[in-house]
């Protein structure tokens, strides 16, 4: 079984139909992987029009390289695309002119996951064990972060490198934990093979909260006319699928027949009722700077740079 993870690598989707009036502007958004229930607030946006009426053509595609959006944004060549916070940082400390403009999902789903078939009922109880992970640097620094916690360190424990394939990794046994895991996925993917994941929240253990899908956009363009009508946009879209949360999971699944299943039904489910930002364009300033001293406390950014510099603030 794979991870979705997986799927992006050798994937490259147009996620929505482009929804414009004849004088509308075309707007590019690349996603971070191929098209599923964390962009439904993006196609609440294409479905209520809502694009349409701020005179934007917006196309919503998904990359075959995951690495190549921000690059791609940070040169000018598309509008935005989506990311995450920690990867923000470490794009403007290598230099990249990228900043957020959005937030999709202001609320963290990356998660520790173990089984419980494992004999695992505590994070005190991976003394000893393997732990599975994909990223370099983060996910060891969050790991390590989360074992400090609860009195260990990554001397206790065997970090294995398992290129995203976090489940099949967990089901056979190659390890017993895995990170980058997501709580509205990934672990209800467990849950519905008839196991029973144990979940352990970064932010339980150490890890400052962050928001977990940002829309990046060029820092020269970053507060632009184009960038508000598109956040304003997004806006009315998260109000729309709140209003109407079945009749988006429709046109959804209408236009997404691939979808139609019971994990991906399940994933909507679980992030509609309170994942999505109700504001995009708000900008929690505490939050990006305490993420980002501790990626500078922990050697992962070079620089502690002003929240000016990695984001922005943009009215609906």
């Amino acid at each position: 079984m794979l991870s979705r993870r997986n799927f992006v690598l050798s994937s490259a989707v147009l996620a929505a139909p482009a929804v414009a009036r004849a004088s509308a502007e075309p707007f590019t958004l690349l996603l971070d992987w191929f098209v599923n229930p964390d962009h439904a607030p993006l196609f609440a946006a294409v479905y209520s029009g809502a694009f349409a009426r701020a005179g934007l053509e917006v196309k919503l595609i998904a990359p075959t390289d995951p690495d190549v959006p921000p690059r791609l944004v940070g040169a000018g060549q598309v509008e935005a695309c989506l990311g995450y916070q920690p990867q923000l940082y470490l794009l403007v400390d290598a230099g990249l002119p990228v900043k957020r403009v959005a937030t999709l999902i202001d609320k963290p789903l990356n998660t520790l996951t173990a089984l419980k078939e494992s004999g695992i009922a505590k994070l005190a109880d991976l003394k000893g064990r393997k732990i599975g992970y994909s990223v370099e640097g983060v996910e060891r620094v969050l790991i390590g972060t989360m074992l400090k916690n609860v009195g260990l360190t990554l001397a206790d424990v065997t970090l294995v490198n398992v290129n995203f394939n976090l489940v099949t990794a967990l089901q056979a046994k190659e390890v017993d934990a895995v990170i980058g895991t997501f709580r509205t996925y990934e672990d209800i993917q467990l849950a519905q093979a008839g196991l029973s994941p144990v979940i352990f929240a970064p932010e339980d253990y150490g890890v400052p909260q962050s928001d977990e899908l940002l829309i990046l956009a060029n820092a020269r363009l970053a507060e632009g006319v184009k960038i508000k009508r598109f956040v304003g946009a997004l806006t009315e879209g998260v109000a729309a699928l709140a209003k109407d949360p079945e009749g988006m999971k429709a046109a959804f699944i209408k236009g997404n027949p691939s979808l139609n299943d019971r994990l991906d039904l399940a994933a909507w489910e679980a992030l509609v009722p309170g994942y999505f930002a109700p504001q995009p364009g708000a900008l929690d300033a505490a939050k990006y700077l305490r993420y980002r001293d501790f990626l500078a406390g922990n050697g992962l950014i070079k620089r502690k740079l002003p929240l000016s510099e990695y984001a922005v603030a943009v009215a609906a």
